[in-house]
Parts: C-alpha cells; sequence; structure tokens
C-alpha cells in the first residue's frame, strides 16, 4: 500500500508578521543578558509556541500589571516587555513609553505587524475632518473583540463602528445604526485578516450608500494570498487540514473558505488532533495554515499523514518540497524581478519556486524612503539570500548586503590608496559614531572625529563627512575610519595652496575664530592671519569685542606675512575708507543739508554730518539776530537745516551756518 498524496500551501505558516515577531524575541532569549522578559498577552494565536516561550522562561504579562512591573525593576533585574504582534490601544503604548522613560530599567519591544502599524495612522490621519462642517467616521470591518482590531479603533478619535461581516454592516445601515445622512464622511477599512469576499462584498455595498466613502485597502496582501491558494486548494482536494489557533481570526477566514468547497475540512490546532479523522479521510489531502502556525507543527501533520497507507507512490516531506523548490541556498546573490510592491517589502521572483521578501530594512537604512515611487513591478534588483524558509515557500533577501558585497572593494581599496570616501553620519553610538557606506557600517572613534573631548557627537548625525578607512574588520565586512584624518589631510592641502599663493595686499574674505584683548584671529580658508585692535576702526576702541562677534565676515587684506613662522598680519581700515575722504566723497562747500546737534559749547553748536565728521555752527550763524548763548536756541539732539560755509582740509573741520539759509530766504522775499 502506499501514502496519501498530499499538498501543503505554498504560503501555509507564519505571515511576514508574526515571523518577524517571532524572531525578535529569539534574538533576545538568546543574547541571555539577565532580563526578565515578558510578552503584552500571547505573542501570537497559538498555544504551542506560547507554551515554548513558557518553557524558556518568558512570562505573560497584562496592561493593568505594567505599572507594577516596571516599578520592579527599581529593585530587582531589568524586565522587557513585547508587545505582540497584533498590536495594542494607543493608550498602551503610550504608557509603555511613559513607564520606559520613568524606569532605567524598563523597556519594551514593539512587534506589532507593519501592516496593523499601516491601519493605526490611517485612523489617527483621518480622525480630523478636512472641511468645516464635517464629521468623520470610522468604519472597520472586522472581529470586534479581536485585539487587532481593538487596537486600531483606539486610534480613531471620534465614532467608529465595527461590522463582523458584509451582512451586518448592511443591516446596521438598512436599521440607521449607522448614520448616512448629514456631512458624514466615512473611512473605511479592514483588519488585516479579513476575508476577501466579505470585504469586495462590503465595499459594492457601501459605495452605493456614500458617494464621498474614503476605502483604504488594508488586508495584508500576504493574506490575500493566503486565501486565494487556499480556496483553489480547496477546490482541488478531497479532504482539506486547516492548522491554527482557536483564537485565531486568520484561521478561522481560512476554514471557511475550504469549508465553501471542501467538504471533508478538518481545523485542528494541535497534529494529536488528526487522530480521530485520519481512517475517514479521502486520499487526496490539502494543508493549509494559519499565519500564526509554527513550520515544525506543519511538517508534523505531514508525516503524521505521510504514514497512511494508500494506493500512490510514497513521497516524503521533504521530497515534496524539494519537487517544488529550485536550488536557493542561503548565502547565494541572485537577481530578483518585482512583482508585488508596497511601503513595507517588495516580492520578488527569484527564478525559483520561492518567493523573495525584501522587506524596506533590508532595502535601504533611510527610514522616510517610499518603496512604492522608488521601485514597480518588472523592476530587477540583486539581493543576498538570508535564508530560505522550507515552510512558507519565501526566501528572505536582502539588498543591503548584496549591495555590500559588490562595493566591500571600494573600501577596501580607499584603505591601501588612502583615499578619502564620503558618506552620511547615520547614528552615535558609545564612543563614537557610525557612517553606514554601501551597507557597510564603518565605525569612527570619538577620538577620530572633528567633535571636541566630551562634546555631543549627535551633532554630526545626519551630515556627509569625508574619511580615511584606518583599519578593516573583513569578517564581518566592517571598518574602522577617521574623520579627523581627513580634514587633517584637507587642511593641510589648503594651507600649502594659501601660502604658495599669498602677497602682501591680497584681499580675503574670512571669518572671525577667536578674539583677546589686543586683537582678532581670522580664519581665511585654513590659515589665521592676525587683525590687530587699531586695524579695525579709524575711531579709537577699547577692545576688539566692542565691534566684533565671533563668526563675523569680514573682508581684509594681507600688511605682512612670515612664511617661516607662518604669521600673517592683516590690515582692514584704508585710506579710502578714512572718515574725511568719505565725508569729502559725498559733500562740498555750499551744499544744504539736515544735521543733528550733538554738543554745545559757549562758542556754538557741534552737528553730526556722518558717524565720523562734526561740524560746527559758530554762535554768529546760529540766527539773524545776536545770540549770547548758543543753549538758548538749540538742543542737543535737535534736527537743523544748515549750509556748509567752508570745509578746511588741513585741519580737517567743516563749518556750518543756519544764517546764511536764513538770509537766503530773506533776500528772496525782498526780490519779491
Amino acid at each position: 500500500m502506499n501514502r496519501h498524496e498530499i499538498t501543503v500551501a505554498k504560503h501555509a505558516g507564519f505571515c511576514f508578521g508574526v515571523k518577524r515577531a517571532t524572531d525578535m524575541i529569539a534574538e533576545k532569549i538568546a543574547m541571555q543578558d539577565g532580563d526578565r522578559i515578558f510578552t503584552l498577552g500571547k505573542l501570537i494565536h497559538n498555544d504551542t509556541y506560547n507554551a515554548q516561550l513558557a518553557a524558556l522562561g518568558v512570562g505573560v504579562t497584562s496592561v493593568d500589571e505594567l505599572e507594577a512591573l516596571a516599578e520592579s525593576t527599581e529593585s530587582g533585574a531589568p524586565v522587557t516587555v513585547f508587545v505582540r504582534a497584533h498590536g495594542v490601544t494607543k493608550g498602551t503604548s503610550e504608557l509603555l513609553s511613559a513607564l520606559a522613560e520613568k524606569h532605567a530599567g524598563f523597556s519594551y519591544v514593539d512587534c506589532t505587524c507593519p501592516y496593523v502599524k499601516k491601519i493605526h495612522r490611517i485612523a489617527a490621519e483621518n480622525s480630523v475632518p478636512e472641511n468645516e462642517g464635517e464629521e468623520n467616521i470610522f468604519i472597520l470591518l472586522g472581529a470586534e473583540s479581536h485585539p487587532e482590531v481593538v487596537g486600531i479603533v483606539s486610534y480613531f478619535d471620534g465614532k467608529s463602528f465595527v461590522y463582523a461581516t458584509a451582512a451586518e454592516l448592511e443591516e446596521a445601515i438598512k436599521t440607521e445604526k449607522l448614520p448616512i445622512s448629514g456631512n458624514i464622511v466615512p473611512i473605511m477599512a479592514a483588519q488585516t485578516t479579513q476575508k476577501l469576499t466579505e470585504w469586495k462584498y462590503s465595499l459594492n455595498f457601501i459605495k452605493k450608500v456614500y458617494t464621498n466613502v474614503r476605502i483604504f485597502d488594508t488586508i495584508c496582501n500576504v493574506t490575500e494570498i493566503r486565501q486565494l491558494e487556499a480556496e483553489e486548494l480547496s477546490k482541488a482536494c478531497e479532504t482539506i487540514i486547516v492548522i491554527g489557533g482557536r483564537d485565531s481570526s486568520n484561521t478561522a477566514k481560512l476554514y471557511a473558505i475550504c469549508s465553501e468547497n471542501c467538504k471533508n475540512t478538518i481545523c485542528i490546532s494541535e497534529p494529536q488532533e488528526l487522530d480521530e479523522f485520519i481512517p475517514s479521510i479521502p486520499q487526496k489531502v490539502g494543508i493549509v495554515a494559519g499565519a500564526s502556525t509554527p513550520g515544525g507543527i506543519i511538517e508534523e501533520v505531514y508525516n503524521k499523514m505521510s504514514e497512511i497507507k494508500l494506493d500512490k507512490a510514497e513521497i516524503s516531506f521533504d521530497e515534496m518540497l524539494d519537487s517544488a523548490i529550485k536550488t536557493l541556498s542561503s548565502g547565494d546573490t541572485v537577481t530578483g524581478t518585482v512583482i508585488a510592491v508596497n511601503d513595507v517589502e517588495i516580492k520578488l521572483d527569484l527564478g525559483a519556486k520561492v518567493t523573495g521578501i525584501l522587506t524596506a530594512d533590508q532595502i535601504s537604512d533611510d527610514a522616510s524612503l517610499k518603496l512604492s515611487s522608488e521601485y514597480k513591478i518588472g523592476d530587477e534588483i540583486d539581493v543576498f539570500v538570508i535564508r530560505v524558509s522550507d515552510v512558507d515557500g519565501c526566501a528572505t533577501v536582502s539588498k543591503k548586503r548584496a549591495d555590500l558585497d559588490k562595493n566591500w572593494h571600494i573600501i577596501v581599496d580607499a584603505k591601501e590608496s588612502g583615499e578619502n570616501l564620503e558618506g552620511v553620519v547615520a547614528e552615535a553610538v558609545k564612543g563614537g559614531v557610525v557612517i553606514k557606506l554601501y551597507g557597510a557600517r564603518i565605525f569612527v572613534p570619538a577620538s577620530q572625529t572633528t567633535v571636541p573631548k566630551g562634546g555631543d557627537l549627535a551633532t554630526l548625525v545626519g551630515q556627509t563627512v569625508k574619511f580615511k578607512v584606518i583599519e578593516l574588520k573583513g569578517q564581518g565586512k566592517s571598518a574602522v575610519g577617521s574623520i579627523r584624518a581627513s580634514a587633517r589631510e584637507e587642511r593641510k592641502a589648503l594651507e600649502a595652496s594659501f601660502w604658495a599663493s599669498i602677497e602682501e595686499g591680497k584681499y580675503y574674505t574670512g571669518k572671525v575664530r577667536g578674539m583677546t584683548e589686543y586683537g582678532a584671529f581670522i580664519d581665511l580658508g585654513g590659515v589665521d592671519g592676525m587683525l590687530h585692535k587699531r586695524e579695525m576702526s579709524w575711531k579709537p576702541i577699547h577692545k576688539p569685542a566692542d565691534i566684533l562677534n565671533i563668526g563675523d565676515e569680514l573682508t581684509v587684506f594681507v600688511k605682512s606675512f612670515d612664511l617661516e613662522k607662518k604669521q600673517i598680519t592683516l590690515g582692514y581700515k584704508t585710506e579710502e575708507t578714512h572718515p574725511w575722504k568719505v565725508f569729502k566723497a559725498q559733500y562740498a562747500e555750499g551744499d544744504v543739508l539736515d544735521v543733528t546737534i550733538s554738543n554745545l559749547m559757549s562758542y556754538g553748536a557741534f552737528a553730526k554730518i556722518t558717524d565720523d565728521v562734526d561740524g560746527l555752527i559758530h554762535v554768529s550763524q546760529i540766527a539773524l539776530d545776536r545770540v549770547d548763548n548758543p543753549a538758548d536756541v538749540l538742543a542737543s539732539g535737535q534736527n537743523v537745516t544748515v549750509k556748509i560755509t567752508k570745509i578746511d582740509d588741513e585741519q580737517q573741520r567743516v563749518s556750518l551756518s543756519i544764517k546764511a539759509l536764513l538770509e537766503e530766504a530773506t533776500d528772496a522775499e525782498d526780490a519779491e
């Protein structure tokens, strides 16, 4: 006798979000750093997996216990809480953040599936109406009590309505439990694992009721593929075995789909549950599994079915997979073609019977990169194969690693030649900063940056810097770099160029880099020059800080320099800027102008013509009649109109007259 003819659905088992969550907690457990580890509720909907976590010492906590757990870290071991893949409410997320900030020993890891996070953003961003007088309402197709749905609804600041099926939604509208009149703007979304046919029926109905509905297709594309695959498999098989947790929404949808096409559909959560069904299972069997089902359980179910003797040729679980999977191994670099793209991940055809999964974090370190804008179906991408799944027919791949392998020689060559490389400082870490270039991490120790000892290294983050590679760590393809060495080399080159071209009288535009009591150091572009305070102004000054600030830009000229001592004396004031020459260039004898009285004396009044030149209005030139005391007629700060009657170049004095203008006015009246 031979065995059952068994087909395992290509996308059975862990979805991307669940796999991401289990990988994150597995990494933490492997670290064994003494932290107490908890999951906030069940990490995924699978009792076997959760039991394995418990056996490894991972506890389960609740929202009500979080504060006490955080407080316990003050006298006990640190605590790390993992947020389940389904996510939590907005309030719980804020509580976790507050506790982590308050208690140094308390931390949390958000394992919320990116698809669920996307719906959180949709709910939050659409809470506020675009137009005054409108009211946004949130309609979600999903299981009202499901943790994912509870979390999603909490992010919408307004009225929310949740319906499990399209029929429930239709009934709510007919009975007016859902508002349809007034300035209502419906926001429509679905639980990530919602049944695709229910969603499509709901859309057809809702569009007839609301003309302004905003629809967001939030069903996970992996869920869509899984459901379509389950539908096709259930039409082709005599028996369908659905594997998944009892409280898994995803598993329930798969069971409903398969039951519609195959009467002999069995739903189990553990392999041993098959025992009561095996005698009545026909030969042609299909196996599908929910998103929270580990690969080991799927394989155990397959092996159980393979032990039953039937009239078909024997085939092992490994042989079944080998027939479906073209050889592809971890460590391979292959070219994939984009077959699907969203802002979370890209699916690639790798030329094998597995789909390449290229997540955003394996493409770029730029969190703002929008994948759907950068890539389109048909694009080819070189990727490195991280691992190939023997269960779900997917290969996890990395573009960053492929880029690194392809470009690592550039970093190696730069080390050998001593040439400068250029990259962006990605983060400040303990003891230095990290530059990411071609997918490699170049560590720059604090002493090799340009930040002073004890300074804030975070000021470099985001800056594009030049650096030299000073050490290679080839095994992990990482390197040590020096920004300081590159800056020093650049400065030396600037200095050499500067000293080769310097000459007396040459003008430079520089910045004030430092000041003393007697002068200021001006950065001329890699070389400093000294500007003495007597060269700063034609008027005497007490100290440079009276008229200059650090960072001020000045145009100066070289008065003298010493190549051996590398000293430069600078000038700023020139004969052309002498106050008397500036005055002479603007005014002449006979000019009439407005001036301000600056000082009163017994013999006359001084008036300000420019900032640096005053003129004298003699007491005899103040009025037509005799004036004994100028203060009887004029006041300090008073504006008057005068005529320049004499300019004495030798004494650099200016004579002004109010009387002359008054006489001219009188003569003009008499002439009339």
